[in-house]
């Protein structure tokens, strides 16, 4: 079926954003980005984000786009291989601008915490105790 997952989410400033998310580790693909968009590596070869600039978002949809700052539009989730995992690219988040609006929280069976990107964009991180890789 389905073989790889691509995020689309508007920003405001491409170049803020790309230093946020290499701040956080991660890498681009140089083949899909330019002045425009960014294509953002989550997990190589299966799970990508297009962080769009809002003009050129803009052209994929006539809806408004929503400001993640004062509404959520989405809830980004992914998995972590450990608590400390979490804990770390919350930090780094943190350190790189963005900001952690709620406390983590441990469920017994599950480990989650979350951080907003410089556009408000929410990103929890989970570690599931048990979970298969």
């Amino acid at each position: 079926m389905h073989k790889q997952v691509f995020i689309n989410l508007p920003v405001k400033d491409l170049e803020k954003s790309k230093a946020f998310f290499a701040a956080l580790g991660y890498t681009f693909n140089p083949q899909f980005t330019d002045q425009n968009a960014a294509c953002m590596i989550i997990a190589e070869n299966s799970i990508y984000a297009m962080l769009l600039v809002e003009e050129f978002f803009k052209t994929f949809t006539d809806k408004p786009i929503v400001n993640a700052h004062e509404g959520t539009e989405v809830l980004n989730c992914l998995s972590c291989d450990s608590k400390e995992e979490v804990d770390e690219l919350v930090a780094k988040a943190v350190a790189a601008g963005g900001k952690a609006p709620r406390k983590a929280q441990d469920h017994g069976f599950m480990y989650a915490h979350g951080f907003e990107d410089l556009d408000g964009h929410i990103w929890e991180l989970a570690y599931m105790r048990g979970m298969p890789e």
